[in-house]
């Protein structure tokens, strides 16, 4: 007898944020189709529509873990890493799990423990991760990928006009009479964001793409530069420039709206398009004619992924598309806005929830009194330091030094996301305790003394935020694999093993006490989203609608006003030299996520792309004696890779081009983890590298 049934709930991928009916038979999901949410309308890309099958992968983990006794942390030389583990019942690994940090925390101080929490966790699951390090572990030492993605983004935006979030949603290019596309390939990693800027640009809309690396979206472009990279600050200041010049600007928006503009003028007047056509590689006409394109818009709208933000200059970057959308009064008008493409499912709503070292939900400072006495009322009996903590990096290399000694991870791998990986998984062997929690046992979690066996999103209640800042549920469509537990109660038994005393039972009851505290989501109760499966923020009333444009009348900053600043050019931490000479960019493709935890384990998905390639351009090739296939070897000074090669023409000549999801050619085994001295994000667009092929072992030795 067929169980035949289907929930709607939500794609676990990317920012975008698509709403998805999954068909299930006899207890398992069967097939998938979209359907009409507000940021998909019904499409879908091959990860929604196939990915979802790693829910029953062999891998999952089903049973509590903890380290045998005589297990060293050395899982690459020991070789099968779950060999390392026991089963162990929840009891006994719930209590060793805090039974660690309560150790470390009595022992060394609370400073010595950390926590990272997940982008593909719930908003609740979230708020729930930052509120026991902060309460339970004493420290606000609390990351996560967004530092790796667009903290860059989030610091210029926060600091020039007062919000983090998107000003307009991507679905607002349809009233857009230009659209900028900057260092993002939206047909890959947003493909269903990229649907509605090709039927923008079937109406009329015109099209600049920006981006070092030519992509699928450039076919359609009116425009594209591919300017060399690491000059991007150079370029912006530039078409600034020019716009100026010409005036092109928007005198009564700068007047009205903003402040700044004439220390920002005199900034980029040295940066004339013939000034910087060297160091960008676009000639100096071709930069005017964006200028003018971009400038003479009626609506623009400028998007942005983690080609701008993911470099030591990333904060620079960004501030240089925030001061062209002022500049030009760009934002809150239909049309018109600043959007960074969001990476993870739920990278805007764990931000939100204040995932990060100096901010509590809602982007409360803890540094200020009056915030922390705001949520330490609600969180009786809890207290909340006021010193911030340290970011994602900086963690990584105080574990290196002992001096953070207990780390616990809720769905995040760093020894493959994370920047010179060697270094990580050093720092990770080197710590006293670390826990795990998620559904496979990671790269990461080989290094864990306890693993704790989570949920996914297609086995939970939740709410997750997309790029579009829409607040969407998650319903329940199976059951977690045998004894694997809903995240949000893990960390509650956690919680109240450290001696707080919470008492949650649905995670309504927790995104209810999220809404209490944060004026800009008061009007997003449960209710609303369960009746109707999205909610917009910010909605301060539950008879508001939410609102696709933002700031239409003033910024959210003290005196209302949007702020241009100057930002003049820093060259990459490694530039390319005899040794090295060729440059390393990392990123995503259409077929896999992230690090391809979830991905890599899904059929369809990893059939079709099952392994690690190397992408040079066609004409780097003969440089090699390479043809197409040949397995090469990629050397940083940090580490090496070896895989296939394959012809990308998109690349520039002497680029190098490695997705980083395959742990069989970890990129970040490669990566730079220089530092962005603002946002703290790495660079990981940027470094050195030669190439060699696979047999000439003698010259991969020097």
């Amino acid at each position: 007898m067929s169980d035949a049934r289907h929930v709607d709930s939500l794609c676990p991928y990317c920012g975008v944020g698509c709403q998805v009916r999954y068909h299930v038979e006899n207890g398992r999901i069967a097939w998938a189709e979209g359907i009409d949410g507000p940021s998909n309308r019904g499409r879908l890309c091959v990860k929604g529509r196939f990915g979802w099958d790693y829910t029953v992968h062999k891998d999952r983990l089903t049973r509590p873990l903890v380290r045998r006794d005589d297990a060293r942390k050395q899982p690459e030389i020991d070789g099968d890493p779950m060999a390392q583990f026991r089963e162990a019942s929840w009891e006994e690994a719930l209590d060793r799990a805090a039974g660690g940090f309560a150790h470390i925390k009595e022992k060394f101080g609370p400073d010595a423990l950390a926590g990272f929490g997940s982008a593909k966790g719930s908003n609740e699951e979230g708020y729930l991760f930052q509120r026991l390090v902060r309460s339970g572990f004493g420290t606000n030492s609390v990351d996560h990928c967004a530092r790796l993605c667009h903290s860059s983004s989030l610091v210029a935006l926060i600091d020039q006009i007062g919000s983090g979030g998107v000003t307009a949603t991507f679905t607002q290019c349809d009233n857009a009479n230009v659209m900028m596309v900057v260092g993002s390939n939206p047909v890959r990693n947003h493909p269903v964001a990229a649907a509605f800027f090709r039927r923008a640009k079937r109406r009329g809309a015109k099209l600049i793409v920006v981006d070092p690396r030519a992509s699928e979206i450039g076919q359609e472009a009116d425009i594209v530069i591919t300017h060399r990279p690491g000059s991007d600050v150079a370029l912006f200041n530039a078409i600034a420039q020019v716009i100026i010049e010409e005036d092109l600007h928007d005198s009564v928006f700068l007047r009205q709206r903003t402040k700044g503009f004439p220390e920002f003028r005199e900034s980029v007047r040295r940066y004339t398009p013939e000034a910087v056509q060297a160091e960008t590689g676009i000639p100096a006409a071709r930069i005017r004619e964006v200028a003018r394109m971009f400038g003479r818009a009626k609506s623009a709208m400028i998007f942005w992924g983690m080609g701008i933000t993911q470099h030591i200059h990333g904060v620079r970057n960004a501030r240089t598309l925030v001061n062209l959308g002022l500049l030009t009064g760009n934002v809150g008008r239909p049309g018109c806005g600043l959007h960074p493409l969001r990476g993870q499912n739920n990278v805007q709503g764990v931000c939100d929830m204040g995932l990060l070292p100096g901010l509590l939900p809602g982007y409360a400072g803890v540094g200020k009194p009056e915030e922390r006495a705001r949520f330490e009322k609600v969180w009786v009996g809890e207290t909340i330091p006021s010193k911030p903590g340290m970011t994602m990096i900086e963690l990584m290399n105080a574990a290196d030094e002992g001096v953070v000694r207990g780390m616990f991870f809720m769905g995040e791998n760093p020894a493959m996301s994370d920047p010179d990986s060697h270094h990580v998984r050093h720092a990770l062997a080197k710590l006293d305790h670390l826990v795990v929690q998620d559904l496979f046992l990671t790269e990461t979690a080989w290094y864990a003394d306890v693993v704790l066996p989570a949920s996914s999103l297609m086995e939970k209640w939740g709410s997750f935020t997309n790029t579009n800042r829409h607040i969407q549920i998650s319903r329940p469509v199976t059951e977690p694999p045998g004894e694997a537990r809903q995240d949000w109660w893990i960390l509650q038994e956690l919680a109240n093993r450290l001696g707080l005393n919470w008492r949650f039972t649905h995670p309504r009851e927790i995104w209810e006490q999220v809404r209490s505290l944060w004026p800009a989501i008061k009007g997003v109760s449960w209710e609303r989203l369960e009746r109707d499966g999205w909610c917009q923020y910010p909605c301060a009333d539950e008879r508001e609608p939410g609102k696709d444009v933002l700031f239409g009348d003033r910024f959210p900053t003290i005196d209302g006003l949007g702020k241009l600043v100057p930002v003049a050019s820093v060259e990459p931490a490694e530039l390319p030299d005899e040794h090295y000479p060729l440059v390393l960019i990392t990123g995503r493709i259409l077929e896999h996520w992230h690090t391809g935890a979830m991905s890599r384990r899904s059929q369809v998905l990893d059939t079709i792309e099952p392994g690690p390639v190397i992408y040079l351009n066609e004409t780097d090739l003969p440089r090699f004696g390479l043809r197409p296939g040949d397995r090469v070897r990629l050397v940083s000074r940090r580490g090496e890779i070896e895989a296939k090669c394959r012809v990308d023409p998109g690349l520039p000549t002497g680029t190098v081009f490695i997705p980083f999801c395959f742990v069989e050619a970890a990129a970040n085994l490669l990566t730079n983890a220089a530092l962005d001295p603002q946002s703290k994000i790495p660079e990981f667009k940027y470094c050195a590298v030669r190439l060699i092929p696979a047999g000439d072992l003698a010259e991969a030795a020097d």
